[in-house]
């Protein structure tokens, strides 16, 4: 890859496993500087910065639940402290569960509501004044196909990437007039440790195939990073409040 990156200084949510892992060695490799957040796990963010280290790349794990907005309020200080700034923010942290009408806790709803919605609200409040000290800066919001169609069993799940994607849309309105260009990636079923159970069944893989257009039943992590990378590089800076479908062609034509 080129050094795309170079000296710039990223935060990613979720970046201790699946897309945001990804995105993380992703930004690495193009020369960023990558604090790598995990929710509650400070080895599997310190195992993916080893990672990135050991390859020459310049990373640090940090800890922080992106529902607690003075948590995240002191990474971004810590993230400034380490690296000098704050030019990226991933947000890429979340959560997938069924949540069927009648048959779901009200803390669970909550907790779905919290990371998925009031998570990435809260990570974006708490880097765009680290941006400002900048002079701009990019980020990148996870949603999901799930917030242009419905699953049944998942309502939560779809209103929850529905809410990201016009969050998207109404804060780039708000922040493109001080050069902070904010995007989302729509990916749909991605190769992650979240859906390791799905992909184990042949049968439960195999309709997945048979379903989506572009017959591949999961996408590679690599693949959606790629198209993160994109939104957040240079080529990319006309680009704003854009929600960009990635799922295979699924939300197109089902088969």
């Amino acid at each position: 890859m080129t050094r795309a990156f170079e000296g710039k200084v990223a935060i990613v949510t979720g970046g201790s496993s699946g897309i945001g892992q990804a995105v993380a060695l992703a930004l690495a490799d193009g020369g960023a500087h990558v604090a790598v957040v995990a929710s509650s796990s400070p080895t599997k963010a310190e195992a993916v910065a080893a990672a990135i280290i050991a390859v020459g790349g310049s990373a640090a794990g940090f800890v922080a639940d992106v529902r607690d907005a003075p948590a995240l309020a002191m990474l971004v200080a810590a993230v400034e402290e380490t690296f000098g700034g704050v030019d990226i923010l991933v947000n890429a942290a979340g959560v997938f569960y069924p949540t069927p009408v009648t048959g779901i806790e009200p803390m669970s709803a909550a907790q779905l509501i919290d990371i998925n919605v009031t998570g990435v609200w809260n990570a974006i409040d708490a880097a765009v004044p680290a941006m400002r000290r900048r002079g701009g800066g990019r980020i990148v919001n996870l949603a999901s196909v799930a917030a242009t169609i419905g699953i049944k069993g998942f309502a939560l799940y779809c209103a929850s990437k529905a809410a990201v994607a016009m969050m998207t849309r109404a804060l780039a309105a708000e922040l493109a007039p001080e050069n902070i260009a904010i995007n989302a990636v729509a990916p749909g079923n991605t190769a992650t440790p979240m859906n390791a159970d799905v992909r184990a069944d042949p049968a439960m893989t195999e309709g997945m195939r048979q379903m989506t257009p572009s017959g591949t039943a999961f996408s590679d992590v690599a693949d959606i990073a790629g198209i993160v990378l994109f939104l957040l590089s240079d080529a990319a800076r006309p680009v704003h409040g854009a929600v960009w479908l990635a799922d295979e062609g699924i939300s197109v034509a089902i088969g």
